[in-house]
C-alpha cells in the first residue's frame, strides 16, 4: 500500500467523525409561544452537550495531528502490520462521537465518564503501539529524531491516558473534577510547550529526591 493512501484514509475518517459530532447537537423543539427566556433556558440545558462536543472535537484534532506526524512525517514507508495497527487506532477514533455524546447527555453519570475515559485510553495505547512499531520495525525507515524528541512525543501520547485513568478514579468523588482532567489532557496536547514544562517540573522533583 502506498503511504498516500493511508494519509487519505486517515483524513477522510477524521473529517467524517468530526462532522458527526455536531450532528448530535439538536436544536430545541419548543411548543407554544417561545420567548427569549424560554429559548435561552433550553440552550442552557444543552450546555453539557456543547461541552462534550468541544472536548470531542479538540480530542480528535489532537489525535489527527499526532497520527499525521507518525504516519506521514516520522515514517518514510509503511508495511502491512503498520496499516493493521492504524486500523485499530481508527476503530477507537470512530467511537469518539458516541462516547462524547454519551458524556454530554449523562454528564453526571460515572458510567459515561468511564466510557469516555476508556475511549481515550484505548486511543492512546493504540497510537503508542503504532509509534513503537514504526520506530522498531526493521522494514520501516524513519525520519531521524533525538532521544529527547522521542520522550516529548511519548509524553504527548501518555498524558491524556494517565489523566483519563485519574479521571475515572476521581469521578467517584466529583464528576466536575473528572471533566476538568479531560480538559487539561486536551489542553496539554494543544500546547507546544507543555511537555517542556512537564519535564522541567519532573527534573525538579528528581533533584530533590536525589539530595
Amino acid at each position: 500500500m502506498k503511504q498516500t493512501r493511508l494519509d487519505q484514509l486517515a483524513d477522510g475518517i477524521f473529517a467524517i467523525v468530526m462532522t458527526i459530532l455536531v450532528f448530535e447537537i439538536r436544536v430545541p423543539e419548543l411548543t407554544g409561544i417561545v420567548n427569549n427566556k424560554t429559548l435561552l433556558d433550553s440552550l442552557m440545558s444543552l450546555l453539557p452537550v456543547f461541552i462534550s462536543y468541544i472536548l470531542g472535537f479538540s480530542l480528535l484534532f489532537t489525535y489527527w495531528r499526532s497520527h499525521h506526524f507518525i504516519a506521514s512525517i516520522l515514517v518514510k514507508n509503511i508495511d502491512t502490520k503498520f496499516t493493521n495497527l492504524n486500523a485499530i487506532f481508527f476503530f477507537f477514533i470512530g467511537l469518539v462521537p458516541f462516547s462524547s455524546h454519551l458524556l454530554g447527555n449523562y454528564s453526571n453519570s460515572k458510567v459515561a465518564i468511564i466510557f469516555f475515559a476508556l475511549n481515550i485510553i484505548l486511543i492512546g495505547i493504540s497510537l503508542f503501539r503504532m509509534r513503537q512499531y514504526a520506530i522498531r520495525s526493521s522494514t520501516i525507515e524513519n525520519m531521524p529524531f533525538t532521544k529527547l524528541e522521542n520522550e516529548h512525543a511519548n509524553m504527548h501520547i501518555w498524558f491524556p491516558v494517565i489523566a483519563s485513568v485519574v479521571a475515572v478514579v476521581v469521578s467517584f468523588l466529583s464528576v466536575y473534577i473528572a471533566f476538568l482532567l479531560f480538559t487539561l489532557a486536551i489542553l496539554f496536547n494543544l500546547s507546544d510547550s507543555s511537555t517542556k514544562y512537564s519535564f522541567r517540573i519532573a527534573n525538579i522533583f528528581l533533584k530533590k529526591r536525589l539530595k
